[in-house]
């Protein structure tokens, strides 16, 4: 009788390859690029930007004007809205521009920084210069009641009110996208990644007072007050979930300050303003040197309107993701 054929037995399942584990160093965490050498990254391309178009404008400045005539004309003795414009898109487009190239590095749409184009200039840009203009009004109007404020007449007459008038607006409107996204657009989004919103937004709004320290004029209660403009901006993002809302009221509240109710912007004073207007009482009444941004009643009229966003705007709708959509951990 022969031996039975032994048949060998199938191996059994291999056991699955342990997970790779996401690279975790001083630059590389589990998400990919740590937040804060995103921020230096990004800070680096926006300096070597602006480097670049300072210098553009340097030489486009000597060239017309010479040596002297370039450092007359960097000088600002009134408020214009094309000097105004002009400066404050050296700030938007490095910024913008920066985030651009973060958002390639990052794979991510660079409308999750703050500004997506599908929403520009609707409902809630307009909403929120309408409450921007009313706030401004609010404190003037409390000053007036306290016989602080006085309008004295109109100072620009004829066809000038209508281009004065484009020219304000869209000047005003290069500022609160320049300011709103270089404070709380990609730097805000990116910190909220690494150390939460309310911490980031509290880093910014300091560093936003800081930026306008050099401001001629400017005082602490002003510097104050511009926290609380940040703070207010930042809570507005994190309900409507973009900075529309933010960039309305900036370009509303400083078009009427400057433009429409002629008051002094941190001691610059304007022209080409739709009226002239004068100040009397203490400092606290008035903000000074300041104008009414250092008034008492600009931090009270920011918190109502903070109370009112708070109550209105419900849901929290400001997202970030530490990880780009098709963005591997090790990118």
């Amino acid at each position: 009788m022969s031996d039975p054929e032994i048949v060998p037995s199938s191996p059994g399942p291999l056991p699955p390859a342990p997970p790779v584990q996401p690279p975790n160093t001083v630059f590389l965490g589990p998400n990919g690029i740590r937040a804060g050498w995103r921020v230096v990254i990004f800070l680096l391309i926006a300096g070597v930007i602006g480097l670049l178009l300072g210098l553009l404008a340097a030489l486009v400045l000597v060239g017309r004007y010479g040596v002297e005539g370039a450092r007359a004309a960097a000088q600002i003795s009134q408020l214009g809205p094309a000097a105004l414009g002009f400066m404050e898109l050296f700030l938007l487009l490095p910024t913008a521009g920066a985030a651009l190239v973060m958002s390639r590095i990052e794979r991510r749409s660079w409308g999750v920084y703050g500004l997506p184009l599908r929403s520009a200039f609707r409902g809630n840009f307009w909403i929120g210069g309408f409450v921007g203009f009313s706030s401004i009004s609010a404190c003037l109007l409390a000053i007036f009641l306290l016989r602080g404020f006085h309008l004295t007449g109109l100072a620009t007459r004829g066809g000038t009110i209508i281009s004065a008038t484009i020219a304000w607006s869209l000047a005003f409107v290069i500022v609160g996208l320049a300011e709103e996204f270089s404070f709380r657009g990609y730097l805000q989004y990116t910190l909220t990644t690494g150390i939460g919103f309310w911490p980031a937004a509290v880093l910014l709004s300091l560093l936003f007072a800081l930026a306008h320290s050099g401001n001629p004029g400017e005082t602490s209660f002003g510097l104050l007050s511009v926290v609380v403009f940040g703070l207010v901006f930042c809570l507005v993002l994190r309900r409507t979930g973009n900075l529309w809302w933010a960039v309305g009221f900036h370009a509303g509240w400083d078009w009427g300050q400057t433009f429409f109710y002629g008051v002094s912007d941190s001691g610059i004073p304007p022209y080409h303003n739709l009226f002239n207007s004068s100040f009397n009482g203490p400092r606290w009444l008035t903000g000074g040197t300041v104008g009414p941004e250092a008034s008492i009643f600009t931090p009270i009229v920011l918190l109502i309107v903070a109370f009112v966003v708070w109550r209105v705007y419900r849901e929290n709708k400001y997202q970030t993701s530490a990880v780009g959509p098709q963005m591997s951990a090790t990118r």
